[in-house]
């Protein structure tokens, strides 16, 4: 009965991807896992082998109400560095395993303290370096959303080398342990892993961050399932594989949006040569043009099609209910509205389209860049608020810069660009934008949320 209903387990786990792979049917995915989850907790609980149901209930306890209190107060904003800092706990969570294992392995049924078996011994080796990599590379990257450091990478000499020698250390301590099984030696290990943690993330600018949180989730996926081979547990086993590969794909889609190398992001070095740098004056000499509300109204009133283009700072002004709104009325006046999204928008894969769900945007009105980039040449108007490195051409034109070879929306090949940004400043990536002082440009200075109410009152 336990192999049957870890098998439904599995079999929801794959269908919540499968509907977590469109907006339309993510609230069923959702609900797939959840089952999933409750089916594979329960078969967990009634093993035979439990021994404490009232310790795993305070710690159910515990960990279920941290959770919920913080999806209740959690903002938007703040979603990319919280899903960093779950990362780390399923990385903490497998090297916990790992020790509880190593220390006391009769009760796993994988050998006696000093004589693991092979294969267990492993198993257990590569969960623990793969949870401490994601554990503390998670530490990092939270660390630079949430701005308690800086998103600029941070790069010392011989950095590439040094790297290549702690992951030598690794792997030679990996086959000291499997022969040896002293505790010196596993923490050692553990030791070396959260270092290379730390050397992987540090030298990866803020530009970039989308990548590296689809890659801790492909981490924390991969330190799971190793952990699943230690307990013998199916479901955890499949349930990583799943997070894993699923998280290497979106890495590489990411990736792809970056014009990144996906060996370089696994190295860890990617970015970090010039990513975040400041860009030189990219003005030409000229002054950006500035508008107000009314202006951009009477713009988009008057158009046949507006392509709007959500970025990071749509988020951080909570403008995306204020944003449909917007949509709504120029929609009733017989404007055609099209949403394009990079799949870099923001601080984490998918960022925009959740905020736009969160509004009750049409998905049928939501565009990927493959889908929508040959439109801005047939749009009057490209509303772009927030946005700066997805749209901006230096990517095209200066082979030095952090975003170089990026795929950007061209928005500049519509009739009107507005833009609508707090100031002049360069975004994430730190690169200043000249399409800021095009002829066709026009920027609303001000909070995203309040210029947006404020063209929507005089649209009306």
């Amino acid at each position: 009965m336990t192999g049957f209903a870890y098998l439904a387990a599995s079999v929801l786990f794959i269908l919540a991807l499968k509907g977590l792979s469109s907006p339309v049917s993510a609230r069923k995915g959702n609900m797939f896992g959840i089952a999933g989850m409750v089916i594979a907790i329960l078969t967990a609980l009634s093993d035979p082998s439990v021994v404490s149901f009232s310790m795993i209930l305070v710690g159910m306890l515990i960990g279920g109400s941290i959770g919920t209190v913080v999806a209740i107060r959690i903002q938007m904003t703040a979603l990319p560095q919280l899903v960093a800092a779950f990362h780390s706990l399923v990385g903490l969570a497998a090297v916990f395993v790992a020790a509880a294992a190593f220390y006391n392995p009769e009760a796993y049924a994988i050998g006696t303290p000093g004589d693991i078996h092979t294969a267990s011994i492993i198993e257990m080796s590569l969960g623990l370096v793969i949870g401490a990599i994601t554990f503390s590379g998670s530490l990092i990257a939270f660390a630079k959303l949430q701005g308690l450091m800086s998103g600029n990478p941070i790069t010392f000499k011989m950095q590439h080398p040094f790297n290549a020698l702690i992951a030598g250390l690794i792997v030679l301590t990996m086959l000291m342990l499997i022969s040896g099984q002293t505790p010196t030696l596993f923490w050692t290990l553990a030791a070396f892993s959260l270092l290379i943690g730390f050397l992987l993330i540090i030298p990866i600018g803020g530009a970039d961050m989308p990548v590296v949180v689809s890659m801790l989730n492909s981490y924390s996926g991969w330190a799971a399932c190793g952990i699943g081979f230690t307990l013998s547990n199916p479901a955890l086993i499949i349930t990583g594989a799943l997070v894993g590969s699923s998280g290497a794909i979106l890495s590489y889609i990411m990736c792809k949006g970056m014009n990144r190398s996906i060996i370089n992001v696994l190295l860890g070095g990617f970015g970090g040569e010039t990513g975040g740098a400041a860009s030189a004056d990219a003005s030409g000499g000229k002054s950006a043009k500035s508008g107000a509300a009314a202006d951009a109204a009477f713009l988009m009133k008057n158009a046949n099609k507006v392509i709007i283009i959500p970025g990071y700072g749509m988020a951080v002004a909570q403008a995306q209910h204020a944003l449909r709104e917007m949509a709504d009325v120029l929609k009733a006046e017989g404007v055609e509205i099209a949403y394009a999204i990079h799949p870099v928008a923001g601080r984490m894969p998918g960022h925009m389209n959740v905020l736009l769900a969160e509004a009750n945007v049409p998905y049928d009105e939501v565009f990927e860049l493959d889908e929508i980039n040959h439109e801005f040449s047939s749009a009057d108007v490209a509303f772009v608020i927030g946005a700066n490195d997805t749209t901006n051409p230096v990517a095209k034109t200066d082979p030095s810069s952090p975003i170089a070879g990026m795929p950007i929306l061209e928005a500049g090949k519509a009739g009107t660009v507005l833009f609508v940004k707090r100031s002049l400043s360069p975004g994430y990536a730190g690169v200043d934008n000249p399409l800021f002082y095009a002829d066709n440009a026009m920027m609303l200075f001000g909070d995203a949320k309040k210029m947006t109410e404020e063209i929507v009152q005089a649209l009306a």
